[in-house]
């Protein structure tokens, strides 16, 4: 880092839109590129080993450090020297965990910002969402910078990323310090992992046919090499001298193609790009939102146990069928930023980027299926799809024993808790006695860890009671002020499944329950393709009989 060289950082430098700034900086020269990322060495794809990258860390222009931005040390390593940050870096925003975003994209983005203070960097691009003025029920039409963060984000990614934004602006002018804020809609382009493999991976499916809500919603979509163009028409502009550079800075701005397009729309160009059908049955979000806050409320349940996050949530039903427009013109004035690849030509390439995805090169399922990833991938899964057909039988056993034992007798709730902990005091006495060998067969005994709850087990289940307590008072609260009817529907609808389940008889349920989820999830596993088809058959044979019986209602009323 000696003599003329100047330096600039992109930390999550692997990333996604981040590939395509690391690429953009190099061919234009103006700075030597140091990439940061949490590996602990870069791993090249093969088109980038002799490639741009790959040449530019052979000659030096461009080198690679590992750097935990939740870790102050590493962040002053990876910045040292440098003239300019690109703050790109940030967890997969799909993973639900709070903790994880709080540390990177708050905790994280301090760090950053004090190592540039405490080193003289010159400006800090951060690379923030326009999802921090969403509040994940109402669209947003030419939404403008102006518009201020909600009273609650959609969930903890956008609350933190606002988090960090803020932090960002605050931080304009510390000790010389010029910061600014690029939110980009909605990227896709080559190297995208997320959304063109997700809508093939639902084409192959059979999900495809489906338009959420009335397929007018509108949205920006930018090309990713217009999100790096524009990171480097802020630096440009930071770096300009006087009241150019005063007033681009301390700012935030949306980044967009200019181009905007029906949501549904842009799907099916890039479904038909690469073979696919294009959706065509509309189903209204208000049919949609029952089942999805359903299945949100199994997973809250079932999260405990390792069921990840699911597609089909409340949050998401409105993602896709909401407007979500943004006025970018701010940009333009402030930063000189103009897309420099049109839309019809970002698809373009994107489609030809994914050549393996294409309709007429149909591979076997890789990868968990959606049974196994319903269940969460972990010994839930594996009990109910007999992976472990030891394990599965041994589960089996121990609810036929509780069945017949406890179950089936009609004890009351006391006596068949009394008898059970009779029953595992009797085990564990005469299993303590017993020798080490019988008859040449070792004798397993049940270490004493096996009884004893830590500090951070015991941590947690406290910690999600008293999140639970707080939740439920807090939905209390807002019944009590009577303005939320959503939550009003909510709690109504969930009282009134339980009023059913309450009425069925726990003999009942566990004759009829053990033995549909110990069979229906290994059939759906091996019948899935079979399964999913007949289900779109009869959806839309639903929704085309509900069409033919509202056009003989509409036709009646305007005869009569």
């Amino acid at each position: 880092m000696g003599g003329e060289e100047r330096w600039c950082v992109v930390t999550g430098g692997r990333g996604f839109a981040a590939r395509h700034l690391v690429v953009m900086l190099i061919k234009y020269g103006m700075f030597s590129v140091r990439v940061a990322d949490l590996g602990p060495a870069v791993k090249l794809d093969p088109d980038e080993e002799n490639g741009v990258l790959g040449e530019a860390l052979k000659s030096g222009c461009a080198q690679y450090v590992a750097a935990d931005l939740r870790d102050k040390s590493q962040v002053l390593k990876a910045c040292k020297g440098a003239e300019v940050v690109f703050h790109m870096a940030a967890p997969d925003s799909s993973i639900n965990n709070h903790q994880l975003h709080h540390s990177v994209n708050v905790l994280g983005t301090q760090n950053i910002i004090d190592a540039c203070v405490e080193l003289k960097v010159k400006r800090l691009i951060y690379t923030s969402s326009p999802s921090v003025i969403f509040d994940g029920v109402h669209g947003i039409f030419n939404g403008h910078e102006s518009l201020p963060y909600p009273a609650k984000h959609n969930d903890s990614y956008s609350a933190t990323k606002a988090e960090g934004e803020a932090l960002v602006i605050k931080s304009n002018g510390s000790n010389g310090l010029r910061t600014c804020c690029i939110r980009p809609s909605s990227i896709f382009g080559p190297g995208d992992k997320l959304l063109v493999p997700s809508l093939v991976a639902a084409a192959r499916a059979g999900k495809s046919k489906f338009i959420i809500g009335d397929g007018n919603n509108m949205y920006d979509f930018t090309y990713v090499e217009n999100v790096a163009h524009a990171h480097i028409c802020a630096e440009r502009a930071l770096a300009s001298d006087g009241l150019v550079a005063d007033k681009a800075a301390g700012q935030a701005y949306f980044i967009t193609n200019t181009e905007q397009i029906k949501f549904w729309e842009f799907m099916s160009l890039i479904l038909e790009g690469l073979g696919y059908e294009r959706p065509k049955i509309k189903i209204p979000a208000c049919v949609m939102m029952p089942i999805a806050h359903m299945v949100e409320l199994i997973y809250k349940l079932l999260a405990p146990y390792g069921m990840k996050v699911p597609q089909l949530t409340p949050s998401r039903i409105r993602l896709l069928s909401i407007t979500r427009t943004f006025d970018c013109s701010k940009a333009n004035d402030l930063l000189g930023y103009t897309p420099i690849v049109p839309l019809q030509e970002g698809l373009r390439k994107t489609i030809d980027a994914y050549p393996h995805l294409r309709a007429d090169v149909r591979s076997k399922r890789d990868g968990p299926s959606k049974a196994e990833l319903f269940l969460g991938s972990g010994k839930v899964a594996d009990i109910l799809l007999w992976r472990d057909k030891k394990q599965t039988l041994t589960v089996l056993l121990i609810l036929a024993a509780i069945y017949f034992n406890f179950i089936a007798t009609g004890y009351t709730v006391i006596t068949a808790v009394s008898k059970l902990l009779l029953a595992a005091a009797v085990f564990l006495f005469i299993h303590g006695k017993l020798p080490q060998k019988i008859l040449g067969y070792k004798i397993e005994k049940i270490p004493e860890s096996k009884f004893h709850v830590s500090e951070a087990a015991s941590h947690h289940v406290a910690l999600s009671v008293a999140s639970g307590w707080n939740s439920a008072a807090s939905n209390l609260k807002s019944l009590c002020k009577g303005n939320d009817s959503k939550l009003f529907l909510k709690v109504v609808l969930s009282l009134l499944i339980l009023s059913i389940l309450g009425a069925v008889k726990l003999n009942t349920a566990f004759v009829i329950g053990i033995p549909i989820a110990f069979i229906s999830f290994v059939v759906y596993e091996k019948k899935e393709e079979e399964i999913d088809n007949l289900a779109d058959k009869l959806l839309s044979f639903g929704c085309k009989l509900k069409s033919d019986v509202t056009g003989k209602i509409s036709n009646s009323k305007k005869q009569q």
